[in-house]
């Protein structure tokens, strides 16, 4: 490609991004194809000779495009939200054309020294008390995995990277059911062993850890010879946004010598707004703990702040250091390929740093509050309807719901798995599901950066309309 076409083709595909944003409210949001129908249109063997970009760029509008689901689609309300704001696509644009591999202060010194003073920013807006330190790691689930790395490092007085876990006590993490799944990952490759991650019951509305059992459950791990050494709390789980008390759960883990990780990776966002923070009320008492800008507040995928209270501690057990990285000559740097898995590592903070210019916290704190008012309308018109019910209380954005009609007889799961299946193959809407207490729900959240009111009221219109026909 020579340099007039790279510019040709470079206009081209921003102008088709604009397009394709700007119509996503006429397509289906979840993908209407059937398992390896796109696979089907793709040759099984890759061309010996050069193929035109007008005709890759024909192909893939026709036969790839049909197969994506739109994350950035106003009314996907499933999961948890992947946005990305127009501004930080732009700023993308500009990350993917220069092409740094930002791993060491010298191999780009302004994405490190950008990262160090917009996620001081981020901290401010937060209310996070000075002394944390943040690092962008890719998604919560590597944040996630260097906070259990830490606190395994921690409990074995920093040996088991040298001396392996074969010979060492049988180490301990507990969390409740409500924490994602990337907790148990985090714990299987850290080589701590699944069966050592000790589920702590729940107790109230906020679906939160009972802190009279996690005692006991430490004190029983005590006595059985084996090794308290981390503590993972969440602060809006996955699910239907368990959260847990952390001014009770501080205290516990500090006592016992825990080091203390709070997975927020989407409801931390919300914590830019005042008012929200008694969500997370005794963050302080966190070694560790992890948002994720590119779901709530609008930086591209991805983009995952980590803030660690001791970085000198992650340092320590993920840091590194061949002669070929070493920088020689200048003192007092970061190099944040020491506060992460990965060696390799993109220019993050760039679209940080746009997102938060352009819109300030204001308007993202106007966002977010939108959502979390919208859903709770949502709610309570559901509530208003004699055959639904609201089985968990929104927690921000997010609440789950069932479809009981009277007459429905007693396989609700079934006739629920039924409705959500319906309204996904619609289109017009996106949900996703889980289990609580053993019931099949249906979640709802909103928190698609350009959804609208009316978007999230739209999903009343689909979701009654679509049971009253099952």
């Amino acid at each position: 490609m020579t340099e007039d076409e790279f510019r040709a083709w470079s206009h081209r595909a921003a102008d088709w991004g604009a397009d394709y944003r700007e119509g996503l409210r006429q397509r289906p949001v979840r993908a209407q194809t059937q398992p390896g129908e796109i696979a089907a249109k793709v040759p099984a063997s890759p061309p010996d000779n050069a193929e035109a970009m007008e005709t890759i760029f024909a192909d893939f509008e026709r036969d790839i495009l049909p197969g994506m689901t739109h994350w950035q689609h106003p009314r996907f309300f499933a999961y948890f939200p992947a946005n990305a704001a127009p501004v930080s696509v732009i700023a993308e644009y500009l990350v993917t054309a220069m092409a740094a591999q930002c791993m060491l202060w010298q191999t780009s010194p302004a994405a490190t020294e950008l990262e160090t003073r917009v996620l001081d920013w981020l901290r401010q807006g937060l209310g996070l008390p000075e002394g944390y330190h943040g690092v962008i790691q890719d998604s919560a689930s590597s944040a996630t995995l260097a906070a259990v790395l830490t606190l395994r490092e921690r409990a074995l007085a920093w040996r088991g990277n040298a001396d392996g876990l074969s010979g060492s006590p049988r180490l301990r993490v507990y969390a409740s059911g409500e924490v994602h799944t990337s907790i148990d990952r985090a714990i299987w490759i850290a080589g701590i062993g699944g069966d050592n991650l000790v589920r702590i019951p729940v107790k109230g509305p906020a679906r939160a850890m009972d802190p009279d059992a996690l005692k006991a459950a430490i004190a029983a791990d005590r006595a059985a010879g084996y090794l308290p050494a981390g503590l993972i709390a969440c602060v809006g789980g996955t699910g239907v946004g368990g959260t847990d008390d952390l001014t009770e759960l501080g205290p516990i883990a500090r006592d016992n010598s825990l080091f203390l990780h709070v997975d927020a990776a989407w409801a931390g966002a919300a914590m830019i707004c005042p008012e929200f923070r008694d969500h997370w009320r005794g963050i302080e008492w966190a070694d560790s703990l992890v948002l994720n800008p590119h779901k709530w507040l609008g930086a591209q995928f991805d983009c995952s702040v980590q803030y660690i209270r001791d970085p000198e501690s992650l340092v320590r057990t993920l840091a590194i250091r061949p002669d070929y990285l070493k920088t020689h000559g200048k003192d007092g740097i970061i190099n944040y390929s020491e506060w992460s898995v990965p060696l390799g590592r993109r220019f993050r903070a760039l679209k940080l740093w746009f997102l938060i210019r352009a819109h300030g916290l204001d308007g993202l704190r106007q966002m977010i509050r939108n959502h979390v008012a919208w859903a709770q309308e949502l709610a309570e018109r559901l509530r208003g309807e004699p055959d639904f019910e609201i089985v968990t209380e929104p927690m921000l954005s997010l609440f789950s719901f069932r479809y009981r009609p009277d007459g429905a007889g007693p396989d609700l799961d079934a006739l629920n798995q039924r409705l959500i299946s319906a309204i996904n193959d619609d289109g017009r809407i996106y949900l996703t599901q889980t289990m609580v207490d053993g019931r099949f729900v249906i979640r709802f959240q909103a928190g698609q950066f350009d959804c609208t009111r009316e978007d999230v009221m739209m999903a009343f219109d689909v979701i009654t309309e679509i049971a009253r026909g099952l």
